[in-house]
């Protein structure tokens, strides 16, 4: 199929779009390089996305024109997005990036004769402060990132509602892995370990508990839409791990797999934090045959092994 991944460049994407190659897809793969980390980081992703065979493209989905990119496209997973919840980040920035995007994305793909599904990728954050629940928990988010991904993953599904836009949407949790975003915990706390610096914490965050989910136990779920393009249409999933670790556990494995201990700086707490994350994948099991399988520990082991592969000079 000819499938079209954005933020194609990014952690998430870049993975996503790899795999599909090798699946034997044809992908074209879509991303606006922003500044909310180092550019050089996604030319590093973009690289190894077009040597896999993707079809790579720089386009700002709030600005550029959209119509040629769309053409031909019969699925679409969209990835890109104004990620963290960052109080540097103004809400005009969440909205421009997250909202009108996804706006003018669906707009663009609107009437294709080729489109079988738009599968929007959404997050755990629109639960707020506990994510716990099924997909029928009524939304309570608590940051900007929140509320302009759940008013996204809602602009789509909308559509599919009342136009019968063909488009699901999957809430992700916890996502961690190889390419990680640099402002994550995990790959700050590598760097801290591999430059012996302190690790800064905001209060109260290391009892946080979360669903951390392996990239490719997140790329399992994707792929399962897939073969289940009918029974998925209009509908949302929780896509993650049912295994739940606390922060300071996770920082505990990975002390265990370098061999050393980190010191800690303490950071005043942070605004939008969600204090606790567990994946209900009961509906993700039943419709997708979704089953993640990568422990924490398996998990981190990978991580570690990439940022040690990165860092060897």
């Amino acid at each position: 199929m000819r499938i079209l991944v954005t933020g194609a460049a990014g952690f998430i994407g870049s993975h996503l779009a790899e795999k599909l190659v090798e699946e034997g897809h044809d992908v074209v793969g879509l991303d606006c390089y922003t500044g909310y980390y180092a550019r050089e980081l996604k030319e590093s992703n973009a690289r190894e996305v077009l040597a896999k065979g993707v079809k790579l493209q720089e386009l700002d989905l709030a600005g550029d024109e959209l119509a040629p990119a769309v053409d031909g496209v019969e699925i679409v997973y969209h990835c890109a997005a104004q990620p963290g919840i960052s109080a540097m980040v103004p809400i005009s920035t969440y909205v421009r990036n997250n909202l009108m995007a996804t706006h003018r994305l669906q707009q663009a793909l609107e009437g294709s004769e080729t489109l079988r599904c738009f599968i929007n990728i959404a997050t755990s954050s629109v639960y707020g402060k506990h994510a716990t629940d099924s997909e029928d928990t009524p939304p309570k988010p608590t940051s900007y990132y929140g509320v302009t991904k759940l008013a996204a993953e809602q602009l789509v599904l909308a559509s599919q509602r009342e136009k019968g836009f063909p488009a699901c949407s999957l809430r992700l949790f916890s996502v961690y892995g190889p390419r990680e975003r640099p402002e994550k915990l995990f790959p700050i706390l590598l760097r801290c370990l591999h430059e012996n610096t302190p690790l800064p914490l905001f209060e109260g965050s290391e009892k946080h508990s979360r669903s951390f989910t392996f990239i490719d136990d997140i790329i399992k779920g994707f792929l399962a839409v897939l073969d289940h393009l009918d029974e998925c249409n209009g509908e949302v999933f929780n896509i993650g791990s049912d295994i739940e670790i606390t922060t300071a556990r996770g920082i505990a494995i990975i002390e265990e797999l370098i061999g050393r201990k980190v010191e800690i700086l303490k950071k005043p707490k942070r605004p939008g934090d969600q204090l606790r994350t567990h994946a209900n994948i009961d509906k993700a099991r039943r419709v997708l045959g979704y089953s993640p399988e990568t422990t924490p520990e398996e998990g981190l082991s990978r991580t570690v092994e990439w940022f040690r592969k990165i860092n060897k000079g």
